[in-house]
């Protein structure tokens, strides 16, 4: 029987030659991942383990990001605690205020994850590397800490869902479109406990920044993890930014799947998730008069250059609608510079909207664009669930960079072809 993307990867960092769906192993990590709000309750485990150092000093980033720079008191001691374990244990890629970014932005920027690893991380959206072909998931803080403490982590081999992808995106469509539609399509729990894996000429049409968009919302199908096949675009982003080893997997023409869906990415429409789930979607045609009174542009869904760049786009020489705040979130230090040297930042600040440090503070209603009460926020961060962005009732509506600064032009959700 052939094996997935995603089962090659994992027979390989088990040592094994074959393995199935449903089965038990325990692989070797390339890397384990913690932040500000997960890392602090596994280092209180690593304690318990008795080890005096992590396994390898060189595999274990640690992002402070969430309630970073810090909000209040507890952000602030959590931070301190969680710096002083990394200089303690003399991790290397410890990334904070000044050199920080949004982790799952920040982590393939640095090199730190190129396709054929195996990522673990304290967070559930690390299933954002499977664009580079990686095989990355979300994990607790005490996986986490046993990780650091010994380089593995066990796993059930989880079965898939092939998505072939065809076609090219029209202008004003992008790759969180295409997952929005897919998790309406099949619902937050389509893919539970599955390996969504992304195959097919479509998929040569998409940017690197388009597959890091749908790897990370993979786990809002209930995902275990996203993977996209590796092609030359793939090759390219991991040669530039990584000098690590590199191996490529992909699928058995034999590998089972449990379904497969054919998707001609031209008929993909700018979709919108209404509240209070990701899969409650409908198309920019379908959305009718919705006033919001906050946009959200960023996150680890939607922060990197292609995102600034359409954003700056649209806002260019207009003015943002009275009333709205339009918060802009780069991902990392590095998509800040950048989006200044190519002056998206002068364009997007002319237009009324204003630009924050990366952090992820505003997508889990941490801070930075808390919602009130009776509140609606049009973003293009990964989750819209009650009170996810601030007051219960409050409203957030997922979008795609397009639809959300097109919004902020209009004060309504508001389809981009149009503006």
């Amino acid at each position: 029987m052939g094996m997935t993307m995603t089962q090659k990867i994992l027979a390989a960092h088990a040592g094994l030659e074959q393995v199935k769906a449903g089965q038990l192993i325990q692989a070797n990590l390339d890397l384990v991942l913690g932040n500000d709000i997960t890392t602090p309750v596994a280092i209180k485990e690593f304690h318990k383990i008795g080890v005096d150092q992590v396994f390898d000093k060189k595999k274990i980033a640690i992002v402070p990001d969430h309630f970073a720079p810090n909000k209040d008191l507890k952000a602030a001691e959590q931070c301190k605690f969680v710096r002083e374990f990394a200089l303690d244990k003399e991790i290397e890629n410890y990334f904070e205020v000044g050199e920080m970014g949004i982790e799952h932005a920040l982590i393939p920027e640095k090199g730190l994850v190129v396709p054929g690893d195996v990522v673990i991380g304290a967070d559930s959206h690390t299933c954002t590397y499977g664009a580079l072909g990686a095989f990355s998931t979300g994990i607790g803080s005490t996986d986490m800490a046993a990780g650091m403490a010994t380089g593995k982590c066990w796993f059930k081999i989880p079965s898939a869902i092939k998505f072939e992808l065809t076609g090219k995106l029209n202008k004003w469509v992008s790759g969180k479109d295409v997952i929005l539609h897919i998790i309406g399509m099949i619902g937050v729990d389509g893919a539970l406990y599955k390996s969504m894996e992304f195959v097919g000429e479509g998929v040569n049409t998409l940017s690197m920044d388009a597959r890091f968009t749908m790897a990370n919302m993979a786990i809002e199908a209930g995902a275990k993890n996203g993977i996209f096949i590796v092609d030359e675009k793939t090759l390219e982003y991991a040669k530039e930014h990584s000098t690590k080893a590199v191996v490529v997997y992909a699928p058995d023409e034999d590998a089972e799947y449990d379904e497969v869906y054919k998707i001609n990415l031209s008929t993909i429409r700018p979709t919108v998730a209404f509240p209070h789930l990701p899969d409650n979607t409908r198309t920019i045609d379908e959305v009718g008069e919705i006033k919001v009174d906050q946009v959200v542009i960023g996150s680890c869904t939607n922060g990197r250059m292609e995102d600034l760049r359409i954003t700056a786009e649209i806002l260019r020489g207009k003015k943002v609608a009275k009333g709205v705040r339009v918060l802009v979130f780069p991902g990392t230090q590095k998509i800040y510079l950048q989006a200044i040297d190519e002056g998206l930042v002068q364009d997007i600040v002319k237009a009324g909207a204003v630009f924050s440090t990366p952090t992820c503070g505003p997508c889990l209603g941490g801070h930075m664009g808390i919602l009130a009460k009776g509140e609606r926020a049009i973003s293009t961060t990964n989750r819209n669930f009650v009170g996810r962005m601030g007051h219960v009732e409050s409203e957030v509506y997922l979008s795609s960079p397009e639809v959300a600064a097109a919004s902020a032009l209009t004060g309504y959700i508001t389809n981009p072809e149009k503006i």
